[in-house]
C-alpha cells in the first residue's frame, strides 16, 4: 500500500509558486485578487485535475501540455477527456499566465522582432490583441501563439481552452475571467485590458 501511495504522489500536479509576491503588480492587479487568483481559481483546477488523472495512472507520467496536444487520443472516456481539458487547461494556461508577468520588464527580442514582422509595429499588435479581448463575449483567454508552422497566430478561446488543445505554442496570453479582474475593476473590462499592458513582461 505505502509503494502505491509514494508512486502516485511522484505524479501529483502542484500548484506552481508564483515569481514574485501578491502585491507585485500593483497598483495595475490588487493583491487581493492575486492572492484569490493563485490560491482559490488556479488550486481548485490543479485539485479537480489530479482527480481526473489518478484514475489513469498509464498517462499520468506525461505533462498535461501533452495531454492536451493528444487529447483526443488518450484512452480516458469522454466524459473524462472534458475534465481534462477544462481543468488541465486551466492549469497550463494559469500556469503560462504568471510567467509573463512581473514587476520589470524582460523584453524577449525575438519575439517583438516576430510581432514587428507579422503585424507591423509593437503598437499595432497591442491594438489588436487589446481588440480580440474586448470582442471576446464571456469568459476565456485571448493568446498569442505560435502555430504548427511556426507563424504567429492571434485569437481567443472561450473558457479554459488552451492552445495546446491546437498544437500551438503560447507566447501571450491574457485571462478573460471576470475573477481575474473583478475586484478591482468591477465591469470596467476594458481598464483592466490598458492596466494589464504594465506589468507584462516580454514585450
Amino acid at each position: 500500500m505505502s509503494i502505491i501511495v509514494c508512486v502516485s504522489f511522484l505524479y501529483m500536479i502542484t500548484l506552481p509558486k508564483l515569481p514574485y509576491d501578491y502585491n507585485a503588480l500593483e497598483p495595475y492587479i490588487d493583491e487581493e485578487t492575486m492572492r484569490i487568483h493563485h490560491t482559490k481559481h488556479h488550486q481548485a483546477y490543479v485539485d479537480k485535475l489530479n482527480i481526473v488523472l489518478e484514475k489513469y495512472p498509464a498517462i499520468k507520467s506525461d505533462t498535461v501540455e501533452t495531454l492536451l496536444s493528444t487529447l483526443n487520443t488518450l484512452p480516458m472516456d469522454e466524459k473524462d477527456k472534458i475534465l481534462l481539458r477544462n481543468h488541465g487547461g486551466g492549469h497550463v494556461n494559469h500556469t503560462f499566465f504568471w510567467t509573463i508577468m512581473g514587476k520589470t520588464k524582460a523584453v524577449n527580442q525575438e519575439l517583438q522582432e516576430k510581432i514587428q514582422t507579422t503585424f507591423g509595429s509593437v503598437d499595432e499588435f497591442k491594438q489588436l490583441f487589446t481588440q480580440t479581448a474586448l470582442s471576446h463575449f464571456g469568459s476565456g483567454w485571448v493568446w498569442l501563439v505560435e502555430n504548427k508552422k511556426g507563424k504567429l497566430e492571434l485569437y481567443s478561446t472561450p473558457n479554459q481552452d488552451s492552445p495546446y488543445l491546437l498544437g500551438h505554442k503560447p507566447l501571450i496570453t491574457l485571462d478573460l475571467w471576470e475573477h481575474a479582474y473583478y475586484l478591482k475593476y468591477q465591469n470596467r473590462k476594458a481598464e483592466y485590458i490598458n492596466s494589464w499592458w504594465n506589468v507584462l513582461t516580454v514585450i
